[in-house]
This record gives C-alpha cells, structure tokens and sequence, in this order.
C-alpha cells in the first residue's frame, strides 16, 4: 500500500461523516455484501453497505491520515465505515486505550486483519498486545494477536527477542481449534519463519516440525502448513 502523508491532525464535523458515509453507501454491492459471509466467511452484526476492500483503499488513498476523522468513523458502528476508519488512521496517534476499545468491537476477521496489518503493527504498542491479547479467550481478540505478529514480521517491525517471544505465544497456542484463531496463529509462524534472520529462520522451522508431530489436531496442522510453506521457494 502507498504511505500516506502524515496530515496535521484537524477537526472533522459531521456534514464531513455523512459525506463520506453517503459515499460508501452509493459505493455499496449487494453482490459483495451477500459474498462477505459465503465466500469470505465475514459474519458481522453491524449494519453492512458491501464496499469492497479495493474500493475503501481506493478512498483512503484520497486521504490523509486523521485520527479523529477514523474515530468518528468507527463511533458509527457501521462495518465499511469501521474498516475505512482502520485505513486512514494515524498509528502515531493511536493510544492503548483506543486498541482495547476498537478490539472489543470487532466480531469479524476482516476487520482484525484490516486493523493490524493496516496500522496497528506500526505503533509503540503492538507487541505489549500481543502478548496481552494472546491470552484473552475471545475469538477475535485472540486472532488481534497473532495477526498483530504476522504484520510486525512481514513488515519488519520488532526485533529478534520479540519474535522467539512471539514463537513461544505461538507453541502455547497453537492448540486452540477454532478456525481464526487457528489461522492466525499459522500465519504467524510462516510470517516469522519468512524473515532474513537465520535464529529465526531456524526457530520457527523448529517449532513447526515440533507441532506436525504433535498428537493434536490443531498443533498438527499447524505444524504440517507451516512446514509446506516454508519448503516453497
């Protein structure tokens, strides 16, 4: 994704929101909204208008960052509104207090993905909610973790203490069978396993032939994905 200018932060009114929510609207399918929960297995509560994900990072390219401009979208409630929110928002503004509040509100894995990989693996916080998160035993809060430490390691945002740290999140995990959280905790395996750094190279190749041995179902697959991915060349 293009980096965008970091913008001097600026009030935003509420004509400005409805804009921009008239837009997304406008810019709405039914085809991918109906899609969101069959192809893509997004189930979310909230009220849904179908933007695709190409179009929200088409609108977000067209704007600054804007912390509160992000808020107030997020306070909508609204599935499309949320992820734009995740798109524009200002990482060196984001505090751990907002990332406790948006996490609690996320019952999709679009929008945990969108959050993490978007911004919240550039803030100073990151690996203190890693670490916090991987314990919760919500669904998505859990998957907030180890999405959170696949970005760190795809765009090369920690150091090699934090990521064995993350290796050892991951083999106390890996066990836990629900299908986000299962994918999330192998992405960050591959991820971690695909950096330059030959500890970590060879860490997270260890751990993954530990878990394809594993008499659990769960650690196994783990395991055995990883291992697949990590022979590609």
């Amino acid at each position: 994704m293009a980096v965008k200018k970091k913008a001097t932060p600026k009030k935003t009114t509420k004509p400005e929101v409805a804009a921009i929510l008239a837009a997304l609207k406008k810019g709405g399918s039914s085809k991918f909204k109906a899609d969101m929960a069959a192809r893509y297995g997004i189930v979310t509560k909230a009220e849904v208008y179908g933007v695709t994900v190409a179009t929200l990072r088409g609108m977000a390219k067209m704007m600054d960052y804007n912390h509160a401009l992000a808020e107030q979208l997020w306070a909508t409630g609204i599935h499309d509104a949320r992820m734009l929110a995740c798109m524009i928002d200002d990482p060196a503004e984001v505090t751990p207090a907002q990332m406790e509040r948006w996490v609690k509100g996320m019952d999709n894995w679009g929008l945990v993905d969108t959050a993490c990989f978007h911004y919240w693996d550039r803030t100073p916080h990151a690996f203190a909610k890693i670490e916090k998160w991987s314990k919760v035993k919500d669904e998505f809060v859990k998957r907030a973790a180890f999405a959170l430490l696949a970005s760190c390691a795809l765009h090369k945002q920690g150091s090699d203490e934090q990521f064995l740290r993350g290796l050892e999140l991951i083999e106390r995990e890996a066990s836990d069978p629900r299908n986000f959280v299962k994918k999330a905790v192998n992405w960050a395996l591959r991820a971690i396993g695909g950096k330059k750094s030959p500890k970590l190279r060879a860490a997270a190749r260890s751990l993954a032939k530990q878990l394809a041995a594993s008499d659990d179902p769960s650690e196994r697959w783990n395991g055995k994905d990883a291992l697949r991915a990590f022979a590609k060349p």
